[in-house]
């Protein structure tokens, strides 16, 4: 039997996770006690989607367990850890704003839980794929440094910098930046998996996503962007933007188009802690202000929005990742959904659950 676990199941790429594996796993154990509703108030429970995904698919078989709790965790992988192929793990207190408030919170889950997970792997199934859904704000505020230009609706960066034609590379350093709380605790997660992966030989990889996107992302002011915006351009509730005169500018990938990336690595693993960045690219971003100008085209709707000149703390000026180190090891990948028909989606997903 293959067996795949997946953490954060009912999150947006957890659940996109799901919804890819079931016609290529014989049963996707699921791991997610929707702490977003606690992170971010009702509206960004994802509750909604494990009933869909247990309605879907039969071979989805959901635990409401905290990462934390290595107890339960122990059970879960003695049981069925004959059987374990694949551990996706996307679970995470994802928000600069929020870890700021419990930081406790934010890294005993983001660091200690991937801990648990990681260790776990290495007892009881070493020869599966270790999959960590990371983020581009392990860099901290080091991509600011770059030398950016200001235009009309955006930020971008100078062109004759090597970064300009496909975006931040993976030898940018992590070190000695400004990463916010959340930022820290993934990188302390971030470089453990490189570390299981080097020391211990294990399959894990690092997956270090710009803007991850998509129809079943529960999007609220604090986390998930565009799903928020669309939903604010849907309802006339007010948005805010954070500082940059909205021309901060971030690249944005489909969910699928990021499992896509998992599939193709777990078919042809590389041992020993590889690490990619994984956004849109070139291929698919935006500016604030730009994305507030198709939220309004594809909702017909103007958006309700104010201005505060109070940038979040390590937020980013301009951030678009090069996917190139992804696409050279595994050349027969490549995107599916640009960023328009990706908010088309979002706007038709969202019309049925508000």
């Amino acid at each position: 039997m293959n067996i795949a676990i997946i953490t954060g199941c009912n999150g947006l790429i957890g659940s996109e996770s799901v919804s890819f594996l079931a016609g290529k796993m014989d049963l996707i154990i699921g791991i997610d006690n929707d702490q977003r509703a606690y992170f971010f108030g009702p509206d960004a429970s994802t509750r909604w989607n494990k009933e869909e995904l247990e309605h879907n698919y039969p071979n989805f078989k959901s635990y409401e367990y905290d990462i934390r709790d290595y107890a339960n965790l122990e059970a879960l992988f003695r049981e069925y850890a004959t059987d374990i192929r694949l551990v996706i793990h996307t679970a995470a207190q994802p928000s600069h704003d929020w870890a700021a408030k419990e930081p406790l919170t934010d890294f005993t889950i983001n660091a200690n839980g991937t801990l648990n997970l990681l260790e776990l792997t290495r007892l009881h199934c070493p020869e599966a794929v270790f999959i960590f859904t990371s983020t581009n704000k392990v860099y901290g505020d080091t991509p600011n440094l770059l030398p950016l230009v200001e235009l009309d609706k955006r930020f971008e960066i100078d062109e004759s910098h090597p970064y300009f034609r496909y975006g931040i590379d993976e030898t940018m350093s992590i070190d000695q930046s400004r990463h916010s709380l959340f930022g820290a605790s993934k990188v302390a997660a971030d470089v453990l998996v490189q570390e299981y992966g080097r020391y211990f030989g294990m399959n894990t990889v690092v997956f270090r996503g710009g803007c991850l996107t998509g129809p079943q992302h529960s999007g609220t002011q604090l986390h998930g962007f565009l799903s928020y915006l669309m939903r604010c351009a849907i309802t006339g509730n007010h948005y805010t933007i954070f500082g940059y005169k909205g021309k901060q500018v971030r690249d944005n990938i489909h969910s699928h188009d990021l499992v896509s990336m998992f599939w193709n690595f777990y078919q042809a693993p590389r041992p020993g802690g590889e690490v990619y960045n994984a956004g849109g690219g070139r291929f698919s971003n935006c500016s604030m202000l730009e994305a507030i100008v198709l939220c309004e085209q594809i909702t017909g709707n103007k958006l309700n929005y104010t201005y505060t000149n109070s940038p979040r703390s390590g937020d980013h000026i301009w951030y678009i990742s090069d996917t190139t180190k992804f696409k050279t090891h595994f050349p027969a990948w490549n995107y599916e959904y640009d960023l328009i028909v990706t908010m088309e989606q979002i706007f038709e997903h969202m019309k049925k659950r508000i």
